[in-house]
């Protein structure tokens, strides 16, 4: 297998660019995924029949802590890759499991929100726009819990392989993964909650 030493170290084979180039359609398809569930929230929002609504129930504090936890863990993240391209192997693998313990701190966030939603009377049967509701972040939230399996399963190979080339494409791919779902979660914040407190 043909190494380019003129490539950052993920990028080091064309199996590699292959890989990234391939995880970017991936998360072409996401978007599209992303895209109708909006589209299902938005066209749903007003319809809540007897239920609460959205102002009724959303509270901005924890959402703010979520959104906190979520860009906080995409900054450290991207110092995890730097920390990668300059051959950094044990400070990577603490910025991955900062990242990972912020990942989880959101999860922990949302559940406690969605408790609240239910003990409120928002239930998944509720109304459209409670369906629609929570199935947007539970879609979110389950590709955050995804993630933190992902990236706990490439600190194992990291420990286990060391930094190569296989293990700097896993983590770069997941770096953009993670990255993706803040993205998503900027929109949830800006769409839904900010929006929704209007």
């Amino acid at each position: 297998m043909k190494i380019d030493a003129t490539q950052p170290l993920e990028y080091g084979t064309e199996e590699n660019r292959n890989r990234i180039f391939g995880f970017w359609l991936f998360l072409g398809a996401e978007i599209a995924l992303f895209a109708t569930l909006f589209t299902v929230y938005f066209v749903l929002v007003n319809r809540f029949a007897s239920g609460p609504s959205g102002p009724e129930v959303f509270e901005i504090a924890p959402v703010l802590v979520e959104t906190f936890l979520l860009l906080t863990s995409s900054f450290t993240i991207g110092l995890a890759i730097h920390a990668m391209r300059l051959g950094l192997k044990k400070q990577m693998m603490i910025f991955m499991i900062i990242t990972l313990l912020l990942g989880a701190g959101f999860l922990a966030v949302e559940i406690y929100e969605f408790f609240t939603y239910v003990h409120e009377g928002l239930t998944l049967s509720t109304s459209a726009f409670a369906s629609s509701l929570f199935t947007l972040l539970g879609t979110h939230g389950a590709h955050v819990a995804f993630g933190l399996l992902w990236g706990i399963a490439i600190l194992i190979q990291l420990k286990r392989h060391g930094l190569d080339h296989k293990t700097a494409n896993k983590s770069f791919i997941f770096s953009l993964y993670w990255h993706f779902l803040d993205v998503v979660w900027i929109f949830i914040f800006s769409f839904v909650y900010l929006k929704g407190l209007m």
